[in-house]
């Protein structure tokens, strides 16, 4: 039984900062990567963040210079530190952990930003 959970979403102010969480539980396998997807209303999924194992990263554009992915492997967790942000960045924010054989989803975390 896999759940990842999510935490950290709340309403902010243009400009303000949040600081996600996603901690699984229940994964055998190792994870090789870890990541962020938003979906804000009318719009596709999209990448925001995501970090190997090995310590790689990689960012939408449109967050470059403002977010910063991060993971504890020991304890299956990765965060997603958000500043400057932007109405833009209003979404409901998702985890990804991602193994040899699945990659296992979070139920999300809503993240909007007024102006």
């Amino acid at each position: 039984q896999v759940q990842l959970v999510e935490s950290g979403g709340g309403l902010v102010q243009t400009g303000g900062s949040l600081r996600l969480s996603c901690a699984a539980s229940g994964i055998v396998f190792r994870i090789n990567v870890m990541g962020w997807y938003r979906q804000a209303p009318g719009k596709q999924r999209e990448l925001v963040a995501t970090i190997t194992n090995g310590g790689t990263t990689n960012y939408a554009d449109s967050v470059k210079g403002r977010f910063t992915i991060s993971g504890d492997n020991a304890k299956n967790t990765v965060y997603l530190q958000m500043n400057n942000l932007k109405p833009e960045d209003t979404a409901v924010y998702i985890c990804e952990m991602r193994t040899v054989l699945t990659s296992y989803w979070g139920q999300g975390t809503q993240v909007a930003v007024s102006s």
